[in-house]
């Protein structure tokens, strides 16, 4: 069994998986809150001790002891590491190695500590001759030992460390096939920020941190209409987008005015400027389709409003699509195991 554990912000999510002759089947999963229920969240007072207490009672929920899990597979945040597909010059492994510790210093942000690099050659690069194209994933050494340290403290043995951003690409190459052309768009919307992927088959593979998720709606809509925390939380997941988009109430004073700019328009904003990047880096922008997952996707209208906005069809990503042995597994937001999925799959990849 291997098993991917999610911590996030808000939520911690795990999702176990079992190698078959086909691919993968999926055993268990399920998700706790983080924060005391009932309860604003604010996520500066979130520290280790919420982060060990929700794993810890995640775990007994599912009727999973801790000491016996053995293929356990975690990851780090995109903001707390990179991930960069860099094209060089074809070299030996051991001056690529000193290659790659030079680029991963130039893009992590780094903490008076060592980067930890890891990098896989993903075969030559198509427009340069005598090229490669080379994936590289650097953290540095004091987020690992942190991340290493907060997983022994929840009574675990670490096992294999990956980065959600990949995390979530090996979930949707699990469960959709790629396009022979084009790119696929992913968003995982958290609590606190979203992780952007864009990629597609024989195309360079991009990331990026948006810092915009689920508590920005809550706290918009908190404050526009001048309610508390939970009760804004209550309106986001009856009404959407429309409860701090719409100006359709009667009372005008309910209303915040369609004109004035949300943070959704900021969301999309940032998603638009990711896009245009990318396409100008790399002169490819014929741009599929955009799937989201996190906990905050299945906010209603949310999709809907991409859609509009940037005129490319957007859709919420169910993890357990047509994925064997999900039919024994029960929950009320499978977008938000997008990230555990992957990372539970990673670990049969070893």
């Amino acid at each position: 069994m291997y098993l991917g554990l999610d911590i996030g912000r808000q939520y911690v999510k795990l999702v176990a998986t079992e190698k078959t002759k086909d691919g993968f089947k999926v055993l268990d999963a399920g998700s706790r809150l983080v924060p005391e229920p009932n309860m604003a969240f604010d996520p500066e007072k979130i520290d280790k001790a919420h982060w060990v207490m929700a794993v810890k009672e995640l775990f007994r929920q599912q009727g999973i002891n801790p000491k016996k899990v053995k293929g356990l597979v975690t990851g780090i945040s995109g903001s707390s590491a990179s991930i960069k597909q860099i094209t060089t010059m074809e070299m030996p492994s051991d001056e690529l190695e000193s290659a790659m510790t030079f680029e991963a210093r130039k893009h992590i942000p780094m903490d008076g500590t060592d980067a930890v690099i890891d990098y896989q050659i993903l075969g030559s690069n198509q427009r340069e001759v005598d090229k490669i194209d080379v994936g590289l994933v650097a953290c540095t050494k004091g987020v690992l030992t942190s991340h290493l340290g907060l997983i022994k403290e929840c009574g675990l043995k670490p096992g294999v460390v990956d980065v959600n951003p990949i995390a979530m690409s090996n979930a949707f190459s699990f469960i959709k096939t790629m396009p022979e052309d084009g790119l696929v768009v992913m968003l995982d919307i958290g609590a606190v920020s979203s992780s952007l992927v864009v990629y597609g088959k024989g195309q360079q593979f991009f990331t990026r941190d948006l810092p915009i998720g689920g508590h920005h709606f809550v706290k918009e809509l908190s404050d526009k209409k001048e309610i508390g925390y939970i009760a804004a939380q209550d309106m986001l997941y009856k009404d959407g987008v429309s409860a701090t988009v719409s100006n359709s109430s009667s009372d005008p004073t309910e209303a915040v005015g369609i004109a004035e700019r949300t943070v959704y328009d900021n969301l999309v904003e940032d998603l638009r400027r990711s896009l245009r990047f990318y396409g100008k880096q790399t002169g490819q922008s014929f741009f599929l389709k955009i799937f989201l997952s996190g906990g905050a996707s299945g906010t209603p209208g949310l999709a809907d409003f991409i859609t509009s906005k940037l005129n490319i069809e957007s859709a919420i990503l169910n993890p357990f699509e047509n994925v064997d042995g999900a039919e024994n597994i029960s929950v009320t937001n499978p977008g938000q195991f997008t990230t555990a999925l992957g990372l539970g799959i990673r670990g049969g990849m070893s």
